[in-house]
């Protein structure tokens, strides 16, 4: 049977070459200039990363401050100064010539394809480019649960470092609530960087005011990597742990001005009941609201959460399908700032790669019409999910026409077809007859 299948194969590849016709590859030039998209820490990396290069770069933050998240963040685990690297990268980017800034304003369109872009922001201004970085960042959930809102001594992890930053802080006491809006019904990833950020900002209570009672209440600690030592650090300096279950999950209420909670913990086998001072939610982060408007200007994907879907987790981690578009930090999921650098200057060395050529080729195996079939009844274009194809009009005759470096030979527009106008190179119709015809063998 083996023998049989490889000689139907053989005879397949021969009747397909029968009608092999040949392939001209396209080739576009390469404006050398980049879009970055968002100005927090990942897009100024990416931006200063490719300034130091000499590539012109444009960077656009929808408010009027750079910085993003960084700005609320007092302290890094390892104890350095985030003010103090905030500070002087801004400075860095406003200072250097190859970067133009566009603030407080937004993406408005994006036309053209990989090497080929025009944008146009809200405001007005227009520019040519060649690859566009996505580093819009991502928010911090707004719990609706635990009285956030309703008393003034509850508040999320990053108010309560804008507290470390601008306030003369010194709790009497606090409770810390793990896992509030992540891993729970609602939204079931894990945000990854709240365990780390309640010990660090426990650390830093005990080491200002050792006395000051911590609880951090939690239903697992995931300090993954060498974080696992600023755990035993907190446990040995004096934070308690308390470990929950989703079955009964803390309650804080409040007592004639006072809060109270309460926490079934899971070692004990019972309630344990405490009466804070301030009670901090580690709130899970979000993606963007405005993902989804700006994944269909780029014509990018979302994962099933919200963020922007990398083209492969493992070979194209920093790429989307649509070539020219790369992403990095909160706008592709929720991690380390080491890891947001990290993949920030990836990126970079990405687009380094690309703008050392002047020019670069096209796939040729992609989509064609045959004009004298085509009726542009739109089907084509309503299933291109790539936008290559687009309407022409010719001497009162109207047929549609393929961008062959936006096509990528998927064949859904000769699916769509119903006069049998568009094909694929190299796998037109009749040639897929002509395997099928050899394939029918038992």
């Amino acid at each position: 049977k083996a023998t049989e299948k490889a000689k139907g194969l053989v005879a397949a590849a021969v009747a397909k070459a029968r009608l092999l016709e040949s392939l001209h590859k396209v080739s576009v030039p390469v404006n050398k200039t980049a879009l970055v998209i968002g100005g927090g820490l990942s897009g100024m990396t990416a931006a200063l990363s490719l300034a130091e290069h000499g590539i012109e770069t444009h960077l656009v933050e929808k408010t009027k401050e750079l910085g993003g998240n960084l700005r609320r963040v007092a302290h890094t685990l390892a104890g350095d100064d985030p003010q103090k690297l905030l500070e002087g990268m801004i400075g860095e980017v406003e200072d250097n010539d190859s970067i133009t800034l566009h603030m407080g304003t937004e993406v408005e369109s994006v036309d053209g394809f990989i090497g080929n872009f025009h944008t146009t922001l809200a405001n007005g201004d227009e520019f040519d480019h060649g690859v566009v970085i996505v580093a819009t960042g991502a928010v911090e959930y707004k719990p609706t649960e635990y009285l956030y809102g309703k008393n003034d001594h509850v508040m999320t992890q990053l108010e309560l470092e804008e507290r470390m930053l601008h306030e003369d802080f010194k709790p009497e006491s606090i409770v810390i609530i793990q896992c509030v809006g992540s891993r729970v019904p609602e939204y079931h990833n894990c945000s990854r960087i709240c365990c780390s950020t309640s010990i660090k900002n426990a650390l830093w209570v005990k080491e200002r005011y050792p006395e000051t009672p911590v609880y951090i209440l939690f239903k697992d600690i995931r300090t993954y990597g060498f974080r696992e030592r600023y755990y035993r650090e907190a446990s040995s300096k004096g934070v308690i742990f308390l470990r929950y279950d989703d079955e009964n999950p803390p309650e804080v209420t409040e007592r004639k001005g006072k809060l109270s909670v309460i926490v079934k913990d899971r070692t004990l086998r019972e309630y344990v009941s405490l009466e804070p001072e301030y009670v901090v939610l580690s709130a899970g982060i979000r993606p963007n609201l405005d993902n989804e408007n700006l994944s269909e200007t780029l014509k990018v994907p979302l994962s099933g959460d919200g963020f922007f879907l990398e083209a492969h987790m493992k070979l194209r981690p920093l790429e989307f399908s649509t070539d020219g578009v790369y992403l990095c930090g909160f706008a592709h999921s929720a991690k380390p700032s080491e890891e947001s650098i990290a993949q920030s200057r990836g990126v970079a060395a990405k687009v380094l790669g690309l703008f050392s050529k002047d020019r670069i080729e096209v796939e040729p195996l992609i989509a064609y019409v045959n004009e004298s079939r085509c009726r542009w009844c739109g089907r084509c274009a309503d299933v291109c999910v790539f936008g290559a194809i687009d309407i022409v009009e010719s001497e009162g005759v109207k047929y549609a026409r393929i961008n062959d470096v936006l096509c990528k030979g998927c064949g859904a527009c000769v699916a769509a077809c119903p006069t049998g106008a568009m094909d694929v190179h190299g796998f037109t119709s009749g040639q897929l007859d002509m395997i099928i015809e050899c394939l029918e063998w038992e």
